[in-house]
């Protein structure tokens, strides 16, 4: 009974912490099916009355949240798939190819990851304003395609490969392509569900970066236009917690899909070289 006690005292608070942890998120989505004016009542009702749909229904009727859904469906979407083709060919590169300045390169690049992201926006934004791509999608995208965070994490996976696997297939005539192709990939598979996972949920939370390139309202990401709502709506807080409910929930599913293989990655790649 005595060495029960703390598993039992440890497991209460850990029970205790997840439930304060979820009351937000819980009483948001029951604030969302709450008809309007509801929640201003006191004391706040814990659950609706009558569940509503109208919150919803205002959201997507009147206050166009569907195109922004699209909009921050298309740019997470992308933004994975250009990070999965730029950082897993970098991060295997400087783990397995021999080339002039390999070290030094990628120690410069980790030397980037300690300046905060808010100090090359301005720079980065003239940039993007020079080639054209303020006030459009590439203006988030190019940023997106690679980085320094995803380039250091395929490459300590990638340390794992064995050398003498990647030569045996080069003296069997493998090309390059074809080794990362056929060899490589396979093995970064956990990894790359981790990058993916990262990255898109990276984009799709991003708020600051869309709203300094994105000017027109119909490009708005989730996020924005959450945030514009609150201005317009801010006693609306039915309607408030509905879009909320639409902006959380995708990667609350996403994550929740994709945790098995995200924690393998992320204990794999802690581990190696």
């Amino acid at each position: 009974m005595k060495r029960l006690l703390p598993a039992i005292a440890v497991n209460g608070l850990l029970v205790i912490a997840a439930i304060l942890a979820l009351a937000p998120l819980l009483w948001m989505v029951s604030v969302s099916f709450m008809r309007p004016g509801e929640a201003d009542s006191f004391p706040p009702p814990l659950l609706p009355h009558a569940p509503s749909l109208a919150a919803y229904r205002e959201l997507f009727a009147r206050q166009g949240i569907g195109r922004n859904f699209a909009n921050s469906l298309f740019l997470a979407s992308v933004a994975t798939a250009l990070s999965l083709t730029f950082n897993v060919m970098a991060g295997y590169a400087f783990a397995k190819l021999r080339f002039a300045g390999r070290d030094r390169v990628f120690q410069l690049l980790l030397g980037a990851l300690v300046i905060p992201g808010q100090v090359a926006m301005i720079p980065l934004f003239l940039m993007l304003k020079t080639l054209g791509l303020v006030n459009n999608f590439g203006g988030v995208l190019v940023p997106a395609a690679a980085g320094v965070f995803g380039i250091f994490l395929v490459r300590q996976y990638a340390l794992s490969i064995p050398d003498e696997l990647l030569e045996a297939a080069r003296v069997d005539g493998a090309s390059e392509l074809r080794i990362f192709r056929s060899i490589v990939l396979p093995v970064l598979g956990p990894i790359m569900v981790t990058l993916a996972t990262f990255t898109f949920l990276a984009t799709w939370n991003d708020f600051m970066w869309p709203l300094i390139v994105l000017s027109d309202d119909r490009l708005y990401t989730l996020p924005i236009a959450l945030a514009s709502l609150s201005r317009e709506h801010v006693q609306d807080a039915e309607l408030m917690m509905a879009g909320a409910v639409v902006t959380v929930a995708p990667v609350l599913l996403l994550f929740v899909v994709l945790q098995r293989f995200y924690i393998r990655g992320l204990l794999a790649g802690s581990v190696k070289g």
